[in-house]
């Protein structure tokens, strides 16, 4: 949902069939590898759009419920690449990058409430984008193996991809009681990317 009014929608349907939105994951990412005297304009646009607008026109809608009803958990799925840059990616880094302020800046605001919001900075997951970086790499040799293990051998020293479960893990517990003092974190899960 790239579109201010598309969210809205979203949101008057989650009040209308569930009286609200008390947790809300923002997950949504879209990319395009370029220099930056090379990026499209309007792909940057889209980018920014997808991965950081619609964190903040959704952020928006779901607070005034959530401090009605007096709790919620706001989890943005941010990536390493809003702590650390990567070349040709342009717009993605700095999209990710305002997903972790804007973080701060909501769980600053929301300070005082039993509301939280932290980001996740995952590492590599294998997911359709990266699942495409993958198979563009092996068209070379045609080893998608090394093509999987070079990828991470790049950036993840741990060698493995981080799992949507373990990503899921994570946000249960700062959904939980124990997490609620963990406020405006970007909680990086990326096999030591972010320690090099």
């Amino acid at each position: 949902l790239a579109y201010p009014e598309q969210i809205a929608e979203l949101f008057a349907y989650a009040v209308r069939d569930f009286a609200g939105v008390d947790i809300l994951v923002n997950n949504a990412g879209i990319q395009h590898v370029a220099p930056v005297e090379e990026f499209p304009p309007e792909r940057w646009d889209a980018i920014i759009a997808v991965n950081l607008s619609a964190v903040f026109h959704a952020t928006r809608l779901a607070l005034p419920g959530m401090r009605q009803r007096g709790w919620g958990r706001i989890i943005n799925i941010a990536s390493v690449h809003g702590l650390v840059g990567s070349a040709q990616k342009a717009a993605y880094v700095a999209a990710k990058h305002g997903v972790v302020g804007l973080t701060k800046v909501v769980a600053l605001e929301t300070a005082t409430t039993d509301i939280t919001c932290n980001a996740l900075c995952p590492g590599w997951v294998l997911t359709p984008l990266v699942q495409q970086q993958i198979d563009e790499r092996a068209r070379a040799d045609g080893d998608v193996q090394r093509a999987r293990h070079d990828l991470l051998a790049e950036k993840q020293p741990s060698l493995e991809f981080v799992t949507p479960e373990q990503l899921g893990e994570l946000a249960l517990f700062l959904c939980s009681d124990a997490g609620r003092q963990v406020r405006g974190a970007a909680w990086n899960m990326d096999g030591g990317w972010a320690a090099q």
